[in-house]
């Protein structure tokens, strides 16, 4: 059991830390940038008109991606149903829409480099990780990326012997999901109570409020636009401001 202190905020006995991989352990702006201005332009090849309506919803603005917007935080599902929906708009059947993003989707991948190259650790990362493995703490990583992706992260950057498990979200799973949640406090010999929650978005708050988790740190300082959420038990900038003690 340890102490995390972030500022004046302590969170005492924790057993394991979770954190969220694109915006908090990997610095992804850049690349999911990149994939969504390629997804639109492979679109709108097919359906003139919707490449910066696209852009738009993917959370992209001009050169950034907005940190609360579809690409930052949603899982690929996510990303091909809004996609579908503004081709739908145009008068296609939505089985024809789905096809058309799920087959831009694929395309897209073959253009863009491996993510894990794309995608270093943050500020504070590493130090973090390895002093948290030293005093005896379980660490997992919970994303909105594909499982494949995150381990490719850890094992690209040699931080998987710091890292007891790592979850993403596949085809219809979310990181909320309970049974995943389940997979995950299994895997770390942790209780809700005793595992605290580090990310960036509003929706790992809700994911550590939700699971009856003893917290949940907000990091703010992984992207360009600042991050902005509400009923973070505590809020730092960069991994480095967060300290714990044996």
């Amino acid at each position: 059991m340890a102490t995390v202190c972030c500022g004046n905020q302590k969170f005492h006995e924790i057993w394991a830390i979770v954190f969220d991989k694109d915006g908090t352990l990997a610095n992804s702006e850049a690349f999911l940038r990149n994939l969504a201005q390629r997804r639109s332009r492979l679109i709108d090849a097919q359906i003139p008109g919707v490449q910066e309506p696209l852009l738009m919803a993917f959370g992209v603005e001009q050169d950034q991606l907005h940190p609360a917007g579809l690409m930052a935080v949603g899982t690929r599902l996510d990303n091909e149903i809004a996609a579908a929906a503004y081709i739908a708009e145009t008068g296609r059947g939505w089985v024809e829409s789905l096809e058309i993003a799920r087959s831009a989707f694929a395309e897209a991948d073959q253009y863009v480099p491996r993510k894990a190259e794309e995608t270093p650790p943050l500020e504070g990362v590493v130090d973090l990780l390895q002093h948290v493995s030293e005093l005896g703490l379980k660490v997992g990583i919970l994303s909105s990326d594909s499982t494949s992706n995150v381990q490719d992260f850890a094992q690209h950057y040699g931080l998987e012997s710091w890292i007891h498990c790592s979850l993403g979200s596949e085809a219809y799973t979310s990181k909320a999901d309970p049974i995943l949640l389940e997979q995950l406090f299994a895997s770390l010999g942790a209780t809700p109570e005793t595992t605290l929650m580090v990310g960036d978005s509003q929706l790992d708050v809700q994911l550590a409020h939700q699971a009856g988790m003893a917290g949940c740190v907000a990091v703010t300082g992984g992207w360009t636009q600042s991050v902005k959420v509400s009923d973070a038990d505590a809020i730092v900038r960069h991994l480095s401001e967060i300290q714990v003690l044996d």
